[in-house]
C-alpha cells in the first residue's frame, strides 16, 4: 500500500492523479501542512467498513426490526418560556 500525499491546491489542480494514486492506497489532502482528509477507492473504503451499507447494519440490530411499528403517544403539555431567572 502506497501512501499519497496532496495539499489542497495540489488535489484542486489535479483531481485524476488523486483518483489514480488512490487506486494502491490513501491519499491524504493536508491544508495548511496538516491532514485534512482522506481519499480512499470505494474498495478500500467497503473493505475498512465491512461492507455495512445502512444504519440498521451498522447498529448491529437484528433483521427485522426495520418493519417494526411503533407508536408515541402525543404529549397534551403545553410549552412555555424557560424560567432563566
Amino acid at each position: 500500500m502506497t501512501i499519497t500525499t496532496f495539499s489542497a491546491r495540489e488535489f484542486n489542480q489535479d483531481t485524476s492523479r488523486a483518483k489514480k494514486a488512490a487506486a494502491t492506497g490513501p491519499v491524504f489532502i493536508t491544508d495548511r501542512g496538516r491532514p485534512a482528509h482522506v481519499l480512499l477507492s470505494i474498495e478500500e473504503y467497503r473493505r475498512i467498513t465491512g461492507g455495512l451499507d445502512n444504519l440498521i447494519d451498522r447498529l448491529g440490530l437484528p433483521l427485522g426490526v426495520e418493519d417494526v411499528e411503533m407508536e408515541f403517544p402525543r404529549s397534551h403539555e403545553v410549552p412555555r418560556a424557560a424560567d432563566v431567572s
